[in-house]
């Protein structure tokens, strides 16, 4: 499989439509399999960290985040948007301490994952946040966030019955619960 489009003819660039402070939204031409053209609505992101806050060894920080699109509270990994001209090395720990408080002493990445790459070109760099120190947070003024201490294992099994619900955390947490099996 290639990432290259088959067809020898340029298709014209991009189209913004709508510039948003999160996100823009932009009409992609695309090469159809007769060879025609048609337009794909793609969502511009600059990108997002998760993370995964280690308390301790055995112990996760999550957070309830009242999500406005859904009108739900979810229970989540924390998480943060890439600032424009930021690192996703430098918003994990800004993230980390405006969302939960929490300082720390290690920060290692993980992996990256395309989050919705049918309509989006948002990219989910994922985070282990260890050495923590408490501290005060500072959270956006639209956001109504609330941190629970989750032991490992309740976290995997929520994963599992259905509390934790969110795609980034599901994943989130299963990696590192992987990680931490795989480890002698």
């Amino acid at each position: 499989m290639t990432d290259v489009d088959p067809s020898s003819d340029p298709l014209p660039p991009r189209r913004v439509i709508y510039r948003g402070t999160k996100l823009d939204l932009a009409v992609q031409p695309v090469r159809l399999a007769d060879g025609g053209l048609a337009e794909r609505e793609v969502v511009l992101h600059r990108g997002a960290v998760a993370l995964v806050p280690m308390v301790d060894v055995d112990h996760v920080c999550l957070v309830y985040n009242y999500r406005h699109a859904i009108g739900e509270t979810l229970l989540e990994v924390p998480a943060g948007t890439i600032d424009e001209g930021e690192a996703p090395d430098q918003t994990a720990p800004r993230e980390l301490a405006e969302e939960t408080g929490f300082r720390a002493g290690k920060v290692t990445f993980l992996r990256w994952w395309h989050v919705t790459p049918g309509v989006m070109t948002e990219r989910m760099f994922l985070y282990l946040c260890e050495d923590l120190t408490p501290g005060p947070t500072d959270h956006q003024p639209d956001e109504r966030l609330e941190t629970k201490i989750v032991a490992w294992e309740d976290a995997v099994a929520m994963v599992h019955d259905g509390r934790i619900r969110d795609a980034k955390s599901m994943l989130a947490i299963l990696f590192c619960d992987h990680l931490r099996r795989a480890r002698p």
